[in-house]
């Protein structure tokens, strides 16, 4: 995976790939693979539903604001590029020790 998929921005700043599938059943995360988040959500693909299902479970999961959860990459794709605001590395590698960031 090519590091700007896995690189902190700034200490409050952090970054990490996502791949998604939609139409899954119940909203989840199902662990790190490669280093990779892989989430399942029940909204479909369309028009943005999924991804924004997935902004949704990662902010839950992350204990953080919704608006503090963004996509910046592969919005039409299933592999994600996912920015968290006001969180540090240290904070997403103790929910996710396996995950590139």
């Amino acid at each position: 995976m090519p590091s700007v998929f896995a690189r902190a921005m700034s200490p409050a700043e952090v970054r990490f790939a996502v791949r998604l599938t939609p139409r899954g059943g119940a909203d989840r995360i199902e662990g790190v693979v490669d280093g990779v988040l892989r989430a399942v959500v029940s909204a479909p693909a369309i028009e943005g539903a999924a991804n924004q299902a997935l902004l949704r479970l990662l902010a839950a999961e992350l204990g953080v604001s919704r608006s503090s959860v963004r996509l910046v990459a592969g919005a039409a794709g299933r592999q994600k590029l996912v920015v968290v605001d006001g969180m540090e590395r240290d904070e997403v590698l103790a929910r996710w020790p396996e995950l590139a960031v």
